[in-house]
């Protein structure tokens, strides 16, 4: 029996880097997974073929290729693209199909908002992505967590904020002194954007800022702070949990916090294919060019569960595909799998938060696999930077400034973080 995955990938334009990674990391799966006996529909063994085409990044382009693999069930098992402002494009070409969309490659809270039926997510929504970093701010000794959120108007950095000012806003969170005292919504101009911006986060002594934007937007929000001359001993970034971060900003990457879908010094042993290590050891064998970031964990993680999926529903039908993803709970190498029945959401992937130190990544909250609700952070220079005086604050904890670059292109910067 032959099951062709169907999907668009970015092999050209702006994605392009997270594309290719995707693009090995499931021809890599294929040919795993037809090596073996294991995968199973039915009682006849299952083979995998892939038709994928490359969207250029263009959502245009992308919608065409999904009307495309759904009509006359040209695809078996649609996959979704990579991006949130993709997938927002393909997801409902999918559902109006009938057909069941595994999505790997969009983190936007919205595909799970609109009411589809058949998608299934593979990897932790937008929203969830800096609850780990209010986590480490309430673990942390200072006198008070004066928070700034430093946010584009994109979609997917909207959803992010959110989620972070929420967790903020949790009981646990304000015992312990969190609070968001600066809000900037918009795009972050080098040039203009720090004469508005610092002298609020100088006003409000914030000791903590986060970023969420493109990728492009946060390093430049991080490079702006280094340079400032600002004593903020606690920085982060959704850009942070990307390989390229380090390189683009050398040693200021040094201390700078983020999130992370997956990392393969993550120690686990997945009830589903190989480890973290393993399947990084195999995208180098199979020709990255360097240890594979998360877009590449992710589509071979969507190709495990989905194998498991089809051995539980025992044939290609959408409608019992979709109820057997509702009933999986497993791990693979990416983490833990289980998902809303209703919405797709995924509930059981936890997000890493990871720190840059010395040039490489190190895994400082790996919350998925720890209960003991204690947090180590290490010691960078910021921390060092910042005496006990400059992190006692007088202002009232109930003030509050927000700021907008009063840009009416909401989505104009959404790339590569999602």
């Amino acid at each position: 029996m032959k099951i062709t995955i169907g999907l668009s990938l970015s092999l050209t334009g702006e994605y392009a880097p997270m594309g290719r990674q995707a693009e090995l990391a499931i021809r890599l799966f294929i040919a795993d997974a037809n090596a073996g006996s294991a995968v199973r529909v039915g009682g006849d063994r299952c083979e995998f073929a892939l038709e994928s085409h490359d969207d250029a990044s263009d959502p245009v382009r992308c919608a065409e290729i999904y009307r495309l693999l759904c009509a006359d069930r040209r695809a078996g098992i649609i996959f979704g693209p990579y991006s949130s402002r993709l997938a927002r494009v393909a997801a409902p070409i999918a559902e109006q199909s009938g057909r069941v969309f595994v999505n790997h490659g969009g983190a936007g809270d919205e595909l799970y908002e609109r009411g589809y039926k058949l998608i299934v997510g593979i990897l932790s929504p937008a929203s969830d992505y800096l609850r780990g970093f209010v986590r480490l701010l309430t673990q942390l000794k200072l006198w008070r967590k004066r928070v700034a959120i430093v946010a584009s108007k994109s979609v997917f950095a909207r959803a992010v904020a959110s989620g972070f000012e929420r967790a903020a806003d949790e009981r646990a969170a304000r015992r312990r002194g969190v609070r968001v005292r600066v809000k900037w919504n918009g795009a972050f101009d080098p040039d203009s954007t720090p004469a508005r911006l610092f002298p609020a986060l100088k006003r409000n002594r914030v000791n903590a800022l986060a970023s969420a934007g493109s990728y492009d937007h946060d390093v430049a929000v991080m490079r702006a702070v280094a340079a400032s001359g600002l004593i903020i001993p606690v920085l982060g970034c959704v850009a942070a949990g990307v390989r390229r971060f380090e390189s683009d900003l050398g040693e200021l990457a040094d201390g700078i916090v983020g999130p992370s879908q997956w990392e393969d010094s993550l120690e686990l042993e997945p009830a589903l294919g190989p480890t973290p290590a393993e399947f990084a050891r195999r995208m180098r064998t199979a020709g990255a060019a360097d240890t594979p970031d998360y877009p590449s964990a992710q589509i071979y993680a969507a190709g495990l569960i989905t194998a498991a999926a089809l051995a539980s529903a025992g044939r290609l039908d959408d409608a019992m595909l979709r109820a057997a993803f509702s009933d999986l709970q497993t791990t693979t190498m990416f983490g833990d799998f289980a998902i809303d029945r209703v919405t797709g959401r995924q509930l059981g992937h936890q997000m890493l938060l990871v720190q840059w130190h010395r040039g490489r990544k190190v895994i400082i909250v790996p919350e998925s696999h720890d209960d003991s609700g204690s947090l180590d952070f290490p010691a960078g220079w910021r921390l060092l930077l910042a005496g006990a005086e400059a992190l006692r604050l007088s202002r009232p904890d109930d003030l509050q400034e927000s700021l907008d670059d009063e840009d009416p292109d909401q989505d104009k910067d959404e790339r590569n973080h999602d």
